[in-house]
């Protein structure tokens, strides 16, 4: 049975409107008893979607912008904004020419994907210069000038937001930002993982100056892992048109979510490392995509979140990898900077430990999440059931060995029987699923669950398929769906209203 702390039980009364739905009150044998109609509160994301939407992006997919010739690219101030509060977007525009920038809300909206908010003026835009790297780190810090300032409107949802610039001459680029209730206490939290989209972002993929955690260019333009950043900063575009890597499946399962109208507020990375984020105030927290860097501070606060009763939901794979640190800015600003040197030379980190592996440090992944990376998946394999007889596959129809196709794509977590597994719970093995690796051999994916004796339902899917399972075109299924429905509601004690 799923423990409702008494702080997250109020929490939930704040907020959104109300409408009359029937108690699911079965009448008592040779008894008559009539089926009153109550009140359900219906969460603010579940009234916006209520609203009409657009596409966001054009559906011919416009003029993209590209990092070779930069013809409009742009970044946000920060990466979480609360209503009220203020966000400043810092936009080149190649050659100099006027500009808008419009403000969408990514959600459900009857399968629009997006809602747009509002359109700035026409703006004067001129050429920005790519910065030198840093020469002790590699990042690259643009500080461009303040293009257009929003203070963000208080009727503004909680949500995955995205600014998109369009010049004059129809070129297009974005960047993506959250806005947080910091209000409000909604059932789940969906925490996006900014620091691992910007770890993969080499702006500009130009062959010659562009960076990320993982590769810099050699002089010949090959990419060469040895000349990678040691950390990278947010003050700088997305590559080319400004869609981080992996955001699409953030974006699935967001769409999936509101349409099946689960109570969500939204926030980032960053909000969890500084504090802002509390878990508490929430049954469950939901990391839908690939999670792969976290600081000490994220780790910390997920595991007493844990041990206080707040579940967890990893809907991705290779989550909590690399351990990184949040450093300030030369400048003294917060939250601008992802650090990772990837081997034991980082002197800069003295309290929390070098930033490599987590399980380098013995503090393996799979002791917060059940399972943990274990290899590269080169061509989508089926996901083959195992312990059908579950809850979480309840409803779904498998059975023991049957195989769910395309499901283990991208990385794949498996369970690795050498370690101990998290302590004091009940664990199960959902699939395990033979992939082939680029080494001889085979791995095994592995969904898996385990609960707390305080009431935390821990669920890892092991795989980057999952979230397009959920909500891509061609790729849905409705085992995987009922199964991710079966644990969301396992967590927030089946309150939600019925899909539409």
């Amino acid at each position: 049975m799923i423990r409702l702390r008494r702080r997250t039980a109020l929490g939930l009364l704040l907020g959104g409107a109300s409408v009359a739905a029937v108690s699911p009150i079965e009448p008592v044998l040779g008894e008559h008893r009539e089926v009153r109609p109550t009140r359900r509160h219906v969460p603010p994301v579940e009234v916006e979607n209520r609203a009409a939407g657009q596409p966001w992006w054009p559906s011919q997919g416009g003029r993209a912008a590209d990092d070779r010739r930069r013809q409009i690219q742009g970044y946000a101030s920060t990466t979480s904004v609360a209503p009220g509060e203020s966000i400043d977007f810092h936009v080149a525009v190649n050659p100099a020419g006027r500009f808008r920038v419009s403000v969408h809300r990514i959600g459900w909206y009857a399968g629009a994907g997006a809602r747009t908010l509002l359109s700035s003026p026409e703006l004067d835009g001129v050429p920005q210069p790519v910065p030198p790297a840093d020469p002790a780190n590699g990042a690259l810090d643009c500080r461009w000038p303040v293009s257009w300032h929003l203070r963000v409107p208080e009727s503004w949802v909680t949500g995955l937001y995205v600014a998109v610039f369009t010049s004059a001459a129809g070129w297009r680029a974005c960047t993506p930002f959250v806005v947080r209730d910091d209000r409000r206490a909604a059932a789940l939290c969906v925490v996006l993982p900014v620091t691992t989209w910007q770890a993969y972002n080499q702006w500009p993929r130009d062959r010659r100056s562009g960076t990320s955690l993982y590769n810099g260019y050699a002089p010949d333009g090959r990419r060469d892992p040895a000349l990678r950043a040691r950390a990278v900063s947010f003050d700088r575009p997305y590559a080319d048109a400004g869609l981080p890597i992996h955001f699409d499946r953030d974006q699935d399962a967001i769409r999936w979510l509101e349409r099946n109208h689960y109570d969500v507020s939204y926030a980032t990375s960053f909000d969890l490392h500084s504090g802002r984020l509390d878990p508490a105030r929430h049954r469950g927290l939901v990391f839908c995509g690939h999670d792969e860097y976290w600081s000490t501070e994220m780790r910390r606060a997920t595991e007493a979140a844990r041990a206080d009763g707040t579940s967890l939901a990893f809907l991705g794979a290779n989550s909590v990898y690399w351990h990184a640190r949040m450093p300030h800015t030369p400048d003294g600003r917060p939250e601008r900077l992802v650090a990772c040197a990837k081997d034991w030379s980082d002197p800069a980190e003295v309290t929390t430990g070098p930033t490599v592996r987590w399980r380098d440090l013995d503090r393996p992944e799979q002791a917060l999440i059940g399972v943990q990376f274990n290899g590269i998946v080169l061509t989508p394999q089926p996901l083959v059931v195992r312990s059908a007889n579950h809850w979480v596959w309840a409803g779904t129809g498998v059975a023991d060995g049957d195989r769910i196709p395309h499901v283990v794509a991208g990385e794949a977590d498996g369970l690795n029987r050498r370690l101990d597994p998290p302590a004091h719970v009940e664990d199960v093995l959902l699939s395990a699923s033979p992939y082939p690796v680029r080494q001889s051999g085979r791995r095994v994916q592995g969904t898996h669950l385990y609960e707390t004796p305080g009431g935390a339902v821990v669920f890892a899917t092991g795989t980057l398929g999952w979230t397009m399972a959920l909500d891509r075109r061609g790729h849905r299924d409705p085992r995987i769906e009922r199964a991710t429905a079966n644990v969301l509601d396992r967590m927030i004690g089946g309150d939600r209203a019925a899909p539409a």
